[in-house]
Formats: C-alpha cells, sequence, structure tokens
C-alpha cells in the first residue's frame, strides 16, 4: 500500500487541476450550446461526455499508476489492434457525414483513428528510443512506415483532418530524437511538394471546397464559406466579455452555425460568443498552460522513452488546439479536428486523457534506473 501511496502523492498536481478544468469546462459549453436542440441526440451530449470523462478519469489513473516503461510490452500490441479496427472500419465502419470514421463494437460506438494515432506515437517512441544508433535516414524511413500505415487507413475513410495530425507529432518527435536539422528541412520541403498531388487526387470535392472558401470566403457565401463565415460573426459578435451563459438569440442559438458540427468542429466559435475575448485567451492560455507541463516533464524524464512519449502526446495536443482554433478564426482550413477536452468526442477525450496520464507517469517515475540513457536536449 505505501508504494501507491507515495504515487498518489507524486502526482504532477498541475496537469491533473488543468486537465480536469479543461474537461469540466467542455462539458460545461457542450450543455450550453445543445441543451436547447429538439433532437435528444443532441441535447443529451453533455451527458454523454460526462460518461466518457469519467472512463477517461479511470484511465488517466491507471495509466498514471503504472511505470510507463511498460510500454515495451503494450505499444506493439496496442498499434497492431489499432491498424485491424481501422481496417474493420474501412470494411463495416458507420458512415456519417460521408466519411467512415466510426466502428461499432459490442453497442460502443468510437473512432479507432484517435487511439492509432497514441499508439503510433508509443511505438515511435520506443523505435526511436531503442534503436538510437541507427543513421538518421533509417530511423526516417521508420518512422514513416510506422505513421504511414494507420495515415493512410485513416486517409481512405476519408478523415484528412485526423490524417493530418500525423505529421507534426512525427515532426517533432524526430526533432526530440536528434535528427539532424538538414534531414528535417529535406522531409518539410518534401512534405510541401507533395501537397498539391495530395489535394487534386487525394481530396473529395468537399474537402477541396473546405481549402477554397478558406482561401477566399467570399466564393460561395451560401454553400461552402457559410459555417467558416458565421463562425467568425459568432466569434466577433462575443466582444470583449461575451453574451453571457447560455444567451439567447445567439448565432449559435438560432442556428446559423450549423447545431450538427457546433459541439465538435466549432466548439471555439460557442465559446467566443458567450464568454468573448477574454474567455479565449483564458482557455488558449490553459491549453498552453497544460503544453508547457508536460514538455518540463519530458525534459525531467529519465530516459529517451519517456522523453519522445511525451513530447509525442504533447505535440498531438497542439496540433488539435491549433488546428481546431486556427479554422474556427479563420487561419487555417476546416478539418474537423476537435478540441482536446472540450470538443465533443468521446473516444478521443478518453484517449486524451489516458495520454495524459502516461505523462503524469513519466513524472512519477522520472528517477532514472540502473543503465539507463537520455540524450541531451536538442539545442
Amino acid at each position: 500500500m505505501y508504494p501507491l501511496l507515495r504515487k498518489l502523492l507524486s502526482f504532477n498536481w498541475v496537469i491533473v487541476v488543468l486537465m480536469t478544468a479543461l474537461t469540466v469546462f467542455g462539458i460545461v459549453v457542450i450543455y450550453s450550446c445543445t441543451h436547447k436542440n429538439p433532437n435528444p441526440v443532441y441535447a443529451e451530449m453533455w451527458n454523454r461526455q460526462a460518461m466518457w470523462a469519467i472512463v477517461g478519469g479511470l484511465g488517466f489513473l491507471a495509466a498514471s499508476l503504472i511505470d510507463y516503461r511498460w510500454i515495451k510490452l503494450g505499444a506493439l500490441p496496442m498499434y497492431l489492434v489499432s491498424l485491424v479496427f481501422l481496417i474493420l472500419t474501412l470494411a463495416i465502419g458507420v458512415k456519417l457525414e460521408g466519411a467512415r470514421s466510426w466502428l461499432r463494437l459490442g453497442g460502443i460506438q468510437f473512432q479507432p483513428a484517435q487511439l492509432a494515432v497514441l499508439s503510433g506515437i508509443l511505438v515511435l517512441a520506443l523505435f526511436l528510443s531503442h534503436f538510437r544508433k541507427l543513421p538518421p535516414l533509417h530511423k526516417i524511413i521508420g518512422c514513416g512506415i510506422t505513421a504511414g500505415a494507420p495515415a493512410l487507413l485513416i486517409l481512405k475513410q476519408p478523415d484528412f483532418g485526423e490524417t493530418m495530425i500525423w505529421g507534426p507529432v512525427v515532426f517533432s518527435m524526430l526533432f526530440a530524437a536528434r535528427i539532424p536539422y538538414r534531414y528535417l528541412i529535406a522531409l518539410v520541403l518534401l512534405l510541401a511538394a507533395a501537397a498539391p498531388p495530395v489535394y487534386y487526387m487525394g481530396l473529395k470535392p468537399y474537402q477541396q471546397a473546405r481549402i477554397t472558401s478558406f482561401l477566399d470566403p467570399e466564393i460561395d457565401p451560401q454553400g461552402a464559406s457559410w459555417a467558416v463565415n458565421q463562425v467568425m460573426i459568432a466569434i466577433g459578435s462575443g466582444g470583449w466579455a461575451g453574451k453571457g451563459f447560455l444567451a439567447e438569440n445567439t448565432q449559435v442559438e438560432l442556428g446559423y452555425v450549423p447545431s450538427t458540427t457546433v459541439p465538435n468542429d466549432y466548439i471555439y466559435a460557442a465559446i467566443g460568443e458567450q464568454w468573448g475575448f477574454r474567455g479565449g485567451v483564458l482557455l488558449i492560455g490553459t491549453f498552453a498552460a497544460l503544453i508547457l507541463t508536460c514538455l518540463y516533464v519530458a525534459y525531467r524524464s529519465a530516459d529517451d522513452l519517456g522523453m519522445l512519449t511525451a513530447v509525442g502526446i504533447t505535440a498531438l495536443i497542439f496540433t488539435h488546439t491549433f488546428q481546431n482554433i486556427g479554422m474556427n478564426v479563420s487561419i487555417l482550413p476546416v478539418t474537423g479536428v476537435p478540441l482536446p477536452l472540450i470538443s465533443y468526442s468521446g473516444t478521443f477525450l478518453a484517449v486524451i486523457m489516458f495520454g495524459l496520464g502516461i505523462v503524469n507517469s513519466i513524472w512519477i517515475h522520472r528517477k532514472a534506473l540502473p543503465g539507463a540513457q537520455k540524450s541531451s536536449w536538442p539545442a
């Protein structure tokens, strides 16, 4: 019992407090933008989000108490299972809004793509930490194969937003693994060169329309650009202090911002409209504090495995946050990426909380074991 109590007392309470605050706030925001929806599927979203938060909380606790070094045993099986789930999703998955991204097994509907990203991070961390002496090009190829298999299956669904997540995550882990800058620059240039072919041959027409409307919001104001423009109006109308919690006659309540996507893609629009600029800044500041805390855990980790895992999970949270808020304020095209801990997305909420539990475990077990090796932090 004593070692268990010692672990509980050794929690990184900054992560616990910030994660809990964001999760509770997310439930409140989901309630505020769906409670008047006549469709019970949407009106009860906040309730289902709360239940997923409990599941995620239990996952966070379990991941925190288990030594993260057990990743060596569980990472690869988890990764292979996620690939099987992705294949099943393409074959028998539930099709929603033009994408076959959801899988229903045993009465539970979940999104395997998000599980695949987390398991991919664990396998990448294991690969890069175990094969430290491989030539840089071999490391890049190994990471490309590891990330490429699930990324292609996710793109096939098609879920372009979740596919894009892999790029920053893999890049950040390669950087943390001290891959020489010339290789990283070449990789960025290669991805940039691949963008036009992907746009014309890899994207569906509605996905191309999202990018076109982002570049020119006035090109189709009653069609592809409608939601983007209404989201900007909603955020701008909130002003400094916002219209208030459960305010009436808002863009969100009146349905100008599509009610089917407000709890997911456009949750930040609801926050900006009700809580204003100061609410949005406070939210971004909370995410910044969480991300910086996770990076500090990576810095203080005992070995390369812990450092790379923490960096990968931090990059996952940062990329989702940047993409979601970016598409709400029109600095990025709409990609359908949820805001971590805030947007309605049961699977993703549980995955992020479990991932933060692993980061917490890295903090708890930061005392180096005999023979453990850790590379110097990138300069």
